[in-house]
């Protein structure tokens, strides 16, 4: 079974802008996950973004940020026309100097623990919009809209003028620093707890090998092993990282490439069963209906009939 892990050359790629239409890109978009930022703003038509099985409708005006480790895919609203604008970037380029700020990839976990995490937004909520209170272009000497940022974005991409990059991250960051003053003023603590180094590489080696083993008979024992913890200790720090248990964990990755081989391919359910790792298709029927509240079958025939 493929992975849904999408691999970035962060070291050479730092940042990547460009945009998403309907003339190139070819809905829906399989599940995947990367360990990079996202950031989707919607310039014509709609689309729906589900991360980690929470939809989010973009429409015109509306910025979405995916954080790093989400798993996520993009559906059609409709058969009409779409034009998006898609930044990716690593989360560790954005420099937040002041201590009392949160560390921005502890903050990510711990807000998609939230049963809605907050990752859409209305340009009109950033200063980026054009007021009549405005009068100074804070953002000199492009124009302060986010729709504008995204496009200077993608045009210091295309073009690479000498200290692209960093004008690139000098406004991902002053943006950045936005979405946390929304999420503070809307009452949402975001002190975190720092991990240790040793741990947070551990458990994203685990990420990755479960996305490429998802198929066998995974043990979190074993798992716990390979990362030399205690089976208590490995399950209090995945949990803190991911919000769920690891075996949890397991099954969503598994019900996601399930869920991509419903939309890609025409396997039964016995063989998307054995190729996703379950005992048999009565318990991927089972497992499918807690998670999307409908059969694989009912999920294949509703997706099949809004292409």
């Amino acid at each position: 079974m493929a992975e849904i892990f999408e691999y970035s050359d962060r070291l050479n790629s730092p940042v990547e802008a460009f945009y998403c239409s309907s003339d190139g890109l070819r809905l829906p978009v399989a599940a995947h996950w990367h360990y990079f930022v996202e950031m989707l703003y919607m310039l014509e038509g709609s689309v729906t973004v589900i991360c980690n099985g929470v939809p989010y409708k973009l429409t015109p005006g509306k910025l979405l940020l995916i954080p790093p480790q989400v798993v996520h895919s993009i559906t059609h609203d409709n058969n009409h026309s779409f034009l998006y604008t898609c930044i990716k970037y690593s989360a560790s380029h954005i420099r937040l100097v002041e201590g009392y700020l949160p560390n921005l990839h502890m903050l990510f976990q711990k807000l998609m623990q939230r049963e809605v995490p907050p990752l859409l937004f209305s340009a009109e909520e950033f200063f980026y919009q054009t007021s009549d209170n405005l009068s100074t272009d804070r953002l000199s000497p492009i124009n302060n809209t986010v729709c504008n940022l995204m496009k200077d974005i993608i045009n210091e991409v295309d073009q690479r003028p000498y200290g692209y990059l960093t004008l690139i991250f000098s406004r991902l960051t002053a943006l950045i620093l936005e979405i946390l003053r929304l999420w503070y003023n809307c009452g949402i603590p975001l002190q975190t707890e720092l991990p240790t180094e040793t741990d947070t590489y551990s458990i994203q080696d685990v990420a990755i090998y479960i996305d490429k083993h998802s198929s066998e008979d995974l043990k979190v024992d074993d798992l716990a092993g390979m990362c030399n913890m205690s089976y208590s200790y490995f399950a209090k720090v995945f949990h803190r990282q991911y919000g769920q248990s690891c075996k949890q964990y397991i099954e969503f990755i598994r019900l996601t490439k399930a869920e991509n081989l419903l939309l890609f391919t025409n396997y039964d359910l016995n063989t998307i069963a054995e190729e996703t790792g379950f005992s048999d298709s009565s318990h991927l029927i089972r497992c499918f209906r807690r998670l999307y509240h409908i059969t694989p079958k009912q999920y294949r025939l509703q997706h099949l009939s809004d292409a």
